[in-house]
């Protein structure tokens, strides 16, 4: 499992690349994004991610309140289909910080 910025290139050893975020990334086409699965329903809701702001002092809190929302549906739906994947799974996000993202814990969440 891995975690990228979507704005960095695509690789050949990617695997099932899927955007974590719920609002599509500034600047990137979906052509350039080159996605297997935009996949909304797992990303922080609108509420929780502007609490958090990435601030590093609230990274804490905002793991254990996100992975409570996983938990919940559709998200834990979504959670099962992404721990089927077979093969190398890379988590995409366009969070500068990726150790504070949301996909650093998602990551976590699901073993990788």
């Amino acid at each position: 499992m891995r975690v990228k910025r979507i704005y960095d290139d695509p690789a050949p050893d990617d695997g099932r690349r899927v955007l974590v975020d719920r609002v599509w990334p500034r600047g990137v086409s979906k052509e350039r994004a080159a996605l297997d699965l935009w996949c909304k329903d797992v990303a922080p809701s609108t509420e929780l991610r502007k609490w958090y702001g990435h601030d590093p002092a609230k990274q804490p809190e905002f793991a254990a309140r996100y992975r409570t929302e996983l938990a919940a549906q559709p998200a834990a739906d979504a959670l099962a289909d992404l721990r089927a994947t077979a093969g190398t799974l890379t988590l995409l996000t366009a969070t500068h910080d990726l150790e504070l993202s949301q996909a650093r814990v998602l990551a976590d969440t699901l073993g990788g």
